[in-house]
């Protein structure tokens, strides 16, 4: 039975959601329904939509906003910001260790085989040193709850996270809808997070910058998945956001073209994948990137936000060894745990979770989106063989995890409201700290029984709110 976030295991309400119920029942039961169609409508008018590569009915989606929210207590939040916030401080340590002394493999705790053939490993970062010591300046910490007290870290993305446009849009939605559930409510503020990131930017301006740095947010363009939320944030943090086109490399240092002339540029926030930066360094082929970025970068003149190579640390095969990272850097035991992992190229793992495939969760180490896995449970005897037959022909691309029973939240669906499997992944912005604004981006899974909350999977989006002060 799955942990249920509003309703304890005796019928009644958990404190956090008792004057959400109080109002729920005071209100028409057609009210949510009509304040859902208004949302749809709004988010269509505003063009948040994301794109779905391979979809062959069209490029853009709306993806499905639920208005119950998630409301999380103060202690529950303090636990997994504190928990949040470690892991990516170790994981930081660990990146500038891998790029430069590399202790943790001199010491044996990491394999040195499980980095060096890791293709998101970077060689081209050995000895850069970046502005304050900061790789990952936007991290993305995926969240699932088991229990009253039991969180676990599904995965890290420490590339270029996305879905933080939903966060804030959903925020205001919210406030737009149901001006009066604030007036009851004592929730936490989000909107502060553009602010946090531009000013976090600007602290890791690299030496050379003279005067307030120039940050700037480069997009691969308008077909890509989030562009919306690329041109939200440059919006709303105030800065241009660039396509590769619009740069240019001179002398080491980084320039935009405007129409007042070329205009130096200090911090890039991009949202393109390392291969597709600098066709002269990497991928020759590409026409998103920067000639000469990665030698701007090597030579101080410019800060690139996340840092290139940071997709080793997010790699699913790292992710086991995360704990181990927080013990050796930091020297505390970790505040949030994994999920149990098994590790397909170990000869005895494989073999226990070949004999209970149908049992398990089974994904690929550079997997996302919610693509290149199988949920055992609820796939068919035909797609549990394929994956049998795909682990045997390359067991180290492959890793296990029991299936866990995600919490539920009260969701609305076609036939009033009913539980449905969320997780949730808070944003963890690291400049002179490392800091998270109180919510983050709930994902819920709309089919009933469905574990996938991947929006690319059919899975929809939720406010989080988190109350300031714990009700009694």
């Amino acid at each position: 039975m799955a942990f249920d976030e509003m309703k304890s295991a005796d019928g009644g309400v958990r404190p956090a959601f008792r004057a959400y119920e109080d109002w729920l029942l005071s209100m028409p039961p057609d009210l949510l329904p009509r304040k859902n169609e208004q949302a749809d409508a709004l988010f269509r008018r505003l063009g948040i939509t994301f794109a779905v590569y391979g979809d062959q009915e069209g490029t853009e989606r709306l993806i499905p906003f639920d208005p119950i929210p998630r409301i999380l207590a103060a202690r529950e939040w303090k636990r997994l910001s504190d928990g949040c916030c470690q892991r990516v401080r170790a994981l930081n340590a660990f990146l500038k260790d891998l790029y430069h002394d590399q202790e943790i493999i001199n010491a044996g705790v990491i394999p040195a085989e499980r980095v060096f053939g890791n293709g998101l490993y970077r060689p081209e970062m050995n000895g850069l040193s970046v502005a304050r010591d900061v790789y990952i300046h936007i991290a993305g910490i995926d969240v699932v709850r088991t229990g009253e007290d039991e969180f676990f870290v599904l995965e890290d993305n420490l590339r270029s996270p996305s879905g933080v446009s939903y966060m804030l849009e959903n925020r205001a939605m919210m406030m737009r809808l149901f001006p009066d559930l604030f007036t009851r409510y004592s929730v936490a503020a989000v909107d502060s997070y553009p602010d946090q990131l531009l000013r976090n930017l600007r602290a890791v301006a690299p030496a050379a910058c003279t005067g307030e740095p120039t940050v700037v947010v480069m997009t691969p363009g308008y077909y890509n998945s989030a562009y919306f939320e690329h041109a939200f944030l440059a919006e709303q943090m105030g800065v241009e956001l660039v396509e590769g086109r619009d740069l240019f490399v001179e002398d080491g240092l980084v320039y935009m073209r405007t129409t007042q002339g070329p205009k130096r540029v200090d911090v890039i926030y991009r949202r393109i994948d390392d291969d597709f930066l600098d066709p002269a360094a990497f991928n020759p082929h590409s026409s998103l990137g920067v000639r000469g970025l990665l030698e701007a970068y090597r030579s101080g003149g410019v800060t690139l936000a996340n840092a290139i190579g940071t997709g080793v640390a997010d790699d699913k095969a790292t992710y086991i060894h995360v704990p181990d990272m927080v013990r050796f850097y930091l020297g505390e035991e970790p505040i949030l745990s994994n999920v149990p992992t098994w590790r397909l190229e170990r000869e005895d793992e494989r073999k226990y979770v070949l004999e209970r495939l149908p049992e398990l969760v089974v994904k690929e180490v550079q997997g996302a989106g919610g693509y290149g896995m199988l949920v055992g449970p609820t796939s068919t005897k035909a797609e549990i063989e394929d994956f049998r037959a795909r682990i045997l022909a390359n067991p180290a691309n492959y890793i296990a995890q029991p299936t866990l029973s995600l919490s539920t939240v009260p969701t609305l669906v076609d036939k009033g409201i009913a539980p449905r499997h969320v997780d949730l992944r808070p944003y963890v912005l690291m400049g002179e700290t490392a800091t998270l604004v109180p919510g983050g981006l709930t994902r819920v899974a709309l089919r009933e029984g469905s574990l996938v909350v991947n929006s690319s999977q059919g899975g929809g989006t939720k406010d989080t709110w988190v109350l300031e002060n714990d009700p009694c």
